[in-house]
């Protein structure tokens, strides 16, 4: 047993790293139950000119703030390498009714991997975002 639990970590952001920031903070922010993209204030716009970014779309690092402080933020990062290989880390949702939100996430960009059905009788799809990343939407 541990003495001193205020030593533990508190997880801050899930951060993806990514082509273009922008385009996947706006489908993870559609895609997840009141997420939102960060605002551009003035003071933002001012430190994107000061490194040389005249368009926020070419932010090369975008937040996407979650519904309410308990819940992680999710932060998009640009890297010069494409995804390779399979994820190690993957996000699951749970949306009410599985098949009408993989038809919502495949009109977002999104596409189907893989539809599953294990041993258990668990059900879900795998699937991609616009960059390839996967994720998987369980059923209720």
């Amino acid at each position: 047993m541990r003495d001193r639990i205020d030593a533990m970590s508190e997880l801050a952001d899930i951060v993806f790293d990514c082509a273009h920031p922008a385009s996947q903070a706006r489908f993870w922010a559609a895609a997840l139950d009141g997420y939102a993209v960060a605002p551009y204030d003035d003071e933002e716009l001012a430190r994107l000119r000061a490194n040389g970014i005249t368009d926020p779309e070419d932010d090369p690092g975008v937040l996407v703030l979650p519904p309410s402080p308990d819940k992680p933020r999710l932060f998009f990062q640009k890297v010069p390498e494409a995804k390779i290989a399979k994820n190690h880390v993957h996000l699951d949702l749970r949306p009410a009714d599985r098949t009408a939100e993989v038809a919502r996430l495949v009109a977002l960009g999104a596409s189907v991997r893989a539809e599953i059905e294990h041993e258990t009788g668990q059900r879900w799809t795998t699937m991609a975002d616009p960059e390839g990343n996967e994720f998987c939407v369980l059923e209720p």
